[in-house]
């Protein structure tokens, strides 16, 4: 008997560490170890049925060690089978004292938990076995009736009576009260949420309770599967997503983040109105429609300066030259082209008839750019005195200048100077050289 309680409390140890981590109240195997008493006295006609049952001390046989292991499993809608093993040691039998006798019982059990998944969890079971008194045995019929005492999801104390009916004459019929602890496992967490794959509803990805194991990865009270923004913390109306500027529209649709605005423009703000959202209304104060970027004046050449701040308004340009077009490197080059060829008489400043052509080019491109100013600049070559070469390049620029200006161009646009014979551009040394020098420029006015 000795040998037999080591063994017991053996299996214990093993099974009691191998799933000290089961957690999940639906752990379907339950094992269950402690003492046990046998009491025959209440069965026995001296006392009638029930007579005496709680008499301790004069009729139970209590083997204070440990005496009694069973092992069940779940088989769901509260019903679990199990079987168990007992010893015991029998002084007390037939309402008298008895020599020793050993007290060996192996049954299984059918047994119904009314309350299963409760801290208080009441059972009826029924089963049968064979039992040995004294190395004989034979077979019984069990009823019992039982409770577990749950101390958390898997440890709890079982107290339990079964009465075991034999129809053998060599053994008579008796209570077995046992009394233990019991520890529930055998769940499966696969992704380790304390969630077991059974109740969770997301069983390889780990997840809270809430959700029956379902994550919520930016904490926001709303699933992943149901979060349009999971990995950032939303709201609720907006399925999980941000709302930094509180327009109602979620970040990830709103244009304008970081300002309130409306959702007919995508979060954007529109402070006048007139459905040109302010980052592209010219006008953000004042309503105007969308084909004058949102002001009630227009934009006729559609170079982006309305006409009541464009000096070009029929003319596109650039914003920086309020509107107008600004003169580029290649149009400031062919303008100097056309500017040489101007002929004048032999030292005077009258301009020949056949340079009209020319100047009427030379108009055209100033035309193109009513908002620049020009200089005309007149240049000779060394021949002659540097002051008479000087009045010649003077009085050279001023006459192109006031031809220019009786063909239209406006006087204020344009200035002339002379530099004489200060700027060449070639050598005075030949005819050709001289040729180049002696010559008109229309430059732009920095």
């Amino acid at each position: 008997m000795k040998n037999l309680s080591r063994l017991m409390f053996a299996m214990l140890l093993i099974l009691g560490y191998s799933n000290a981590n089961a957690q999940d109240k639906n752990n379907p195997w339950q094992i269950t170890i402690g003492a046990n008493a046998v009491d025959n006295y209440p069965t026995e006609d001296v006392g009638g049925m029930f007579s005496d049952f709680f008499n301790v001390g004069d009729n139970w046989n209590i083997l204070p060690s440990l005496s009694t292991i069973s092992v069940s499993k779940n088989l769901g809608d509260g019903f679990s089978f199990g079987v168990a093993g007992s010893l015991n040691k029998i002084e007390n039998w037939n309402a008298g004292s008895v020599s020793d006798l050993s007290y060996y019982g192996l049954d299984g059990l059918i047994k119904y938990n009314f309350l299963e998944g409760t801290t208080i969890d009441p059972y009826l079971g029924v089963g049968g076995g064979y039992t040995w008194i004294d190395e004989i045995g034979a077979g019984t019929l069990n009823g019992t009736v039982g409770l577990n005492i749950w101390f958390n999801e898997n440890i709890g104390l079982t107290l339990q009576t079964a009465y075991k009916h034999s129809f053998e004459d060599y053994l008579a019929p008796h209570f077995q009260h046992t009394a233990g602890i019991s520890i529930k496992f055998g769940g499966t967490d696969t992704d380790g949420d304390g969630i077991y794959d059974k109740d969770d509803a997301c069983p390889d990805v780990k997840g809270i309770a809430a959700f029956n194991g379902c994550p919520d990865t930016d904490g926001d009270g709303i699933e992943d599967s149901k979060d349009a923004c999971p990995n950032e913390a939303g709201l609720a109306e907006l399925n999980g997503c941000p709302d930094a500027d509180g327009d109602g529209i979620a970040d990830k649709d709103d244009k304008c983040p970081t300002v309130a605005g409306l959702k007919a423009l995508a979060g954007c703000p529109d402070a006048d109105g007139d459905g040109v959202t302010d980052a592209d209304d010219k006008c953000p104060t004042v309503a105007g429609p969308a084909a004058n970027l949102g002001c009630p004046w227009p934009d006729t050449d559609g170079d982006g300066v309305l006409d009541k701040d464009d000096k070009c308004p029929k003319v596109k340009g650039t914003v920086a030259n309020n509107g107008c077009p600004e003169v580029s490197a290649e149009v400031q080059k062919t303008l100097n082209a056309y500017a040489k060829t101007i002929l004048f008489d032999t030292g005077k400043s009258s301009i020949q008839k056949q340079s009209q052509a020319v100047l009427g080019d030379i108009i055209k491109i100033l035309n193109e750019y009513p908002n620049s100013n020009f200089t005309v600049e007149g240049h000779t070559d060394s021949v002659g005195s540097d002051k008479l070469n000087q009045e010649l390049s003077d009085a050279r620029a001023n006459s192109v200048k006031e031809y220019l200006v009786a063909n239209g161009i406006e006087a204020s646009r344009l200035s002339a100077m002379g530099y004489g014979e200060s700027k060449p551009i070639d050598k005075n040394t030949t005819s050709k050289g001289r040729a180049n020098n002696r010559r008109v420029e229309i430059n732009l006015a920095k």
